[in-house]
């Protein structure tokens, strides 16, 4: 990664450029969907984050990822995220971009103007589903195409009054290789690059064989990998996806599962016991553990620098 001092300063989607362009680096993004799981992996210092799809819905809205999450709600998921530190580029799920070329444009410039580096477009129907869910239906490829032009236009625009600040990276995700086959997929992706793309995204591929393929199939583009626990996708470490030449790992659910396990056994033992869990760290630090890992310090000492009294006392 370059200096501290050649990226202070840049915009989240200049930074993000920097880390792709790294020669024989592969950056792996843990998936966040909320202020806390966003806050516990900037604390671990990673490069870059990713705001799942499938978090937000479960998070916000308590859904299963069928396309119900609105443009409104993934934009002020991303949005708050991406605030938390400038300095790290989140990569945000962006869906089918929600409508037509018009919505997609939309979509854009409503996710540059949230501070996202980058954004994922894909090629299932309106009505879409998890990529690691059985039963996809697509988009021809002339409309998969028509809203990747659309996204790279809306971007231009945007960087012709905000300059480097509104260079978000387009990723073009193709979801057909379970239908389509890989080759189908790989055409895709590589209509989306001439289409304007900046990184490829094959998404649900089912075998050590395709995965070991598709760098050299797309080359020189950067390839993105999804890491889904339990998907249909064979696992692979870091180490092992360099090896292969992708440039990006995304693990989306590295928060949403243990949440989901962890919170369960709470609420059960509370039901049982009538007294919650407490962790040993909580017991020692009570309430200000959690706060801390929110930034409770940081605030307190932001309000004395302005002048402010009312932490003059600690808290």
């Amino acid at each position: 990664m370059g200096s501290a001092t050649e990226s202070q300063g840049k915009p989240a989607a200049a930074r993000l450029r920097q880390l792709l362009r790294e020669g024989g680096k592969t950056r792996f993004c843990p998936g966040v969907y909320d202020g806390i799981t966003a806050r516990l992996a900037l604390r671990e210092g990673f490069d870059c984050l990713y705001m799942t799809g499938a978090g937000t819905a479960a998070s916000r809205l308590g859904e299963p990822d069928l396309g119900l999450a609105t443009m409104n709600d993934m934009v002020a998921n991303a949005g708050m995220i991406s605030s938390l530190d400038r300095s790290v580029p989140v990569i945000a799920d962006a869906d089918t971009g929600y409508g037509g070329p018009l919505m997609v444009a939309r979509t854009v410039r409503a996710y540059i103007s949230a501070g996202v580096a980058g954004m994922h477009l894909e090629d299932q129907v309106q009505n879409k589903r998890c990529g690691h869910l059985a039963n996809k239906e697509l988009v021809d490829e002339e409309t998969y195409l028509t809203r990747i032009r659309a996204a790279v236009m809306a971007r231009e625009e945007m960087r012709s009054v905000s300059g480097g600040a509104a260079d978000i990276v387009i990723i073009a995700r193709t979801d057909s290789i379970q239908s389509l086959g890989y080759e189908a997929a790989v055409s895709r992706l590589r209509n989306a690059i001439l289409a304007g793309a900046d990184v490829a995204f094959p998404e649900g591929m089912t075998s050590l064989e395709q995965c070991s393929r598709v760098c050299k199939d797309l080359a020189p583009t950067p390839v993105l990998l999804n890491m889904v626990a339990g998907g249909v996708t064979p696992d692979l470490s870091v180490p092992e996806a360099n090896k292969m030449g992708f440039r990006i790992v995304i693990f989306p659910s590295v928060a949403l599962d243990p949440v989901s396990e962890m919170v369960g056994n709470a609420m059960r033992e509370l039901k049982k016991k009538q007294l919650p869990i407490v962790s040993d760290n909580r017991r020692q630090a009570g309430v200000k553990y959690l706060f801390n890992i929110l930034g409770l310090e940081e605030r307190i000492a932001f309000d004395a620098a302005a002048g402010g009294k009312s932490f003059a006392n600690g808290a």
